[in-house]
């Protein structure tokens, strides 16, 4: 029985099948997008979406769909499913559909009459280029394929519409066409395995719909371009293999790269391997340098939620190697950002005060898998100057204040993970003494004079604890308040009593300015007023402007953003501390946790995790159908459970 599998039943029950999505991507910033009946319902969805850097840096869609049609006896059966306006589906090719799964590759079965036709469509790895095979399983009589291509070249952030500036032009290659809509775009090649015969039929298909979009509060209508279609014969048994790509190839190679890349991919045949596999598509190699894109489809790399996703993305899945070429190329910005120099890498949002702790933290976990000793040989002396830069007051948002704690400035500007504007200011101008802030820079200080010890480098460890002391001793007498738990944060005569989840880094960070009982008393109240089967809430519900439904318009979404919704990764660090104040006592509970995360393996995008979730029931997913930050805590928690499970 295949893990992620559906009948017709649900196929063909579109307010079912319309809220399931497919990601693929190439790991090299291209992906392919839709729902799991080919229906597009957002403006981000496509067969073939890939970057076009002279541009900009923007993901474009030029193959937006493929419709295929099936004749038999001059009858002709459109297996495409498109959504106009009036709430008109047209042509309603889901109605054919009798099985999908994806375990391995996404596998369609559809049946007309006597006509068994399989779909299975593919990403080839590190090229822009989407593959589908199509095969013939069963015809009483000879059987004629047409495919229609849906035609965008537009950016994923935009809408098309028809226009006496596209070209019509396109060039016969091998096995098919090649095309290029406007200026400045690549060629889009449409290949395929099979001799076939192009015919030129130039047509504006008029408003398509796209009802997420709508749902966002945005515009959601555009006109694609369909040059023609192509048409050859199939006989049973026979399989036929499709490329699109930005690159011309040998149309006698298609089968055999088929082939070959069916063997890299893994099956996703239970909650663990889907995901890995949602690990793997984060992974972005571009122009010599790794990074992790924190979120499809419209997320680029934050240096934030690459640092905080690095471990469980690649240590946590025993993938070593691709954490050092991660942490490459991101110490060669930090080094930049750190030199004040213009970054030569595609890093966003590295000057957030926070950034550089959490790359302390990421390098903890690393020390943590592979060994202090190898910790230190290879990243010892970044982790020295990111320690001395800050203490330095050389980092333009940080001030190192006398009584050990650090000081930022977030009254105009965004600058932790909570990051939502409204009207261009921060909806939560979270400033001064920041608690996940001091928490991070407390943990960095330990770890480093911890590190420091290890390879008798004993004045900069007696340093770092003169300092972590004082640290340890204001954090408690600033943030610990009378009821148990910690302020959110501390500015001059300011101080935020909202109950939110910050706080619970301080107990599930290695070294903590917190003791025992004050771990215990700051977990309870998270348990209490934050957890959900989702991960924990933004903001207790016990708290003014509690607003945990993430729908409406952008600026109503904004307003909920980090007011109630709730949020996996954080679930990740709750879990750890769980495992720490209460040992293998809470084993069984933390397993039960997980149970909500693998609820969603089979809804929304299928196999990964969304951005965020409601914070009230049903708690639906919402924003970003892939959110890294969230799968790697998933991860995490996976591998945090298996050695508290067997340690003695």
């Amino acid at each position: 029985m295949s893990y992620l599998r559906f009948e017709k039943a649900v196929m063909t029950n579109l307010q079912e099948s319309l809220r399931k999505e497919l990601l693929r991507t190439n790991r090299s910033g291209a992906y392919s997008c839709s729902t799991i009946v080919d229906c597009n319902t957002r403006k981000y969805h496509g067969l073939l979406v890939v970057p076009v850097p002279e541009i900009d840096d923007e993901n474009h869609v030029l193959l937006s769909s493929l419709d295929t049609t099936v004749v038999q006896h001059g009858a002709e059966f459109n297996l495409g499913l498109h959504k106009y306006s009036g709430n008109n589906y047209s042509p309603n090719g889901h109605k054919y559909i009798r099985e999908f799964q994806c375990d391995q590759v996404p596998t369609t079965v559809y049946r007309v009459g006597g006509v068994v036709l399989r779909k299975e469509v593919m990403f080839q790895h590190y090229e822009d280029r989407l593959l589908i095979r199509y095969t013939l399983e069963d015809a009483h009589s000879p059987t004629l394929l047409r495919f229609r291509p849906f035609l965008a070249f537009r950016s994923v952030r935009q809408f098309t519409h028809e226009n006496s500036v596209a070209s019509r032009e396109y060039t016969e290659v091998p096995g098919g066409i090649k095309t290029c809509m406007y200026a400045g775009y690549p060629d889009l090649y449409m290949q395929f395995s099979k001799k076939n015969e192009f015919v030129f039929h130039p047509d504006w298909y008029h408003g398509v719909e796209y009802p997420k979009e709508f749902e966002r509060g945005y515009f959601g209508s555009e006109d694609l371009y369909v040059p023609g279609y192509f048409e050859m014969p199939i006989k049973k048994g026979e399989s036929i293999v499709f490329s699109a790509s930005t690159k011309q190839i040998a149309v006698t190679k298609l089968k055999a790269l088929w082939d070959e890349e069916m063997k890299l991919r893994a099956p996703r045949d239970n909650f663990y391997h889907c995901l890995v596999a949602s690990a793997h598509q984060f992974m972005r190699h571009e122009n010599e340098g790794d990074y992790i894109l924190a979120g499809y489809p419209w997320f680029k790399c934050r240096a934030r939620d690459q640092f905080i996703a690095l471990s469980g993305l690649t240590l946590d899945i025993g993938e070593v190697e691709k954490f050092e070429l991660v942490m490459k190329t991101a110490e060669k910005a930090i080094r930049e950002f750190m030199a004040n120099k213009p970054l030569s890498v595609n890093i966003y949002e590295i000057e957030h005060p926070d950034v550089l702790l959490w790359a302390v933290w990421a390098l903890q976990q690393y020390a943590k898998s592979q060994g202090r000793k190898a910790c230190y040989e290879k990243y010892g002396k970044l982790l020295k100057d990111i320690i001395i830069y800050i203490k330095g007051g050389n980092h333009p948002n940080i001030r190192l204040d006398d009584n050990g704690l650090i000081y930022c400035n977030g009254r105009d500007r965004a600058i932790t993970w909570m990051n939502s504007t409204a009207y261009g200011r921060p909806v939560v101008p979270r400033s001064g003494y920041i608690v996940e802030f001091n928490a991070l820079w407390y943990n960095a200080l330990m770890f480093c004079a911890s590190m420091a010890a290890d390879n008798n480098d004993e004045a900069f460890k007696t340093e770092l604890e003169e300092v972590a002391g004082k640290t340890k001793d204001a954090f408690v007498s600033t943030f610990l308040n009378e009821y148990g738990y910690l302020l959110d944060y501390v500015d001059e005569n300011m101080m935020d009593w909202s109950v939110r989840p910050n706080q619970i880094f301080a107990v599930a960070f290695d070294y903590s300015p917190l003791d025992a009982r004050q771990k215990k008393s700051v977990l309870d109240i998270c348990t209490r007023e934050l957890l959900t089967p989702k991960g924990l809430r933004s903001l207790s519900p016990k708290s003014g402007g509690y607003n945990p439904m993430y729908v409406g318009p952008q600026t109503q979404r904004d307003y909920a953003y980090h007011q109630g919704t709730a949020w996996p990764w954080l679930g990740g660090f709750y879990m750890e501390a769980c495992l720490k104040v209460y040992k293998r006592t809470r084993l069984s509970f933390v397993e039960r946790q997980l149970v909500g995360y693998e609820d969603e393996m089979d809804y929304h995008a299928l196999g990964t995790i969304s951005e965020l979730f409601d914070g009230n029931p049903p708690f639906h997913g919402r924003g970003a159908m892939s959110f890294a930050m969230n799968v790697a805590e998933i991860l995490r928690s996976l591998n945090l459970i298996d050695r508290y499970k067997y340690q003695n």
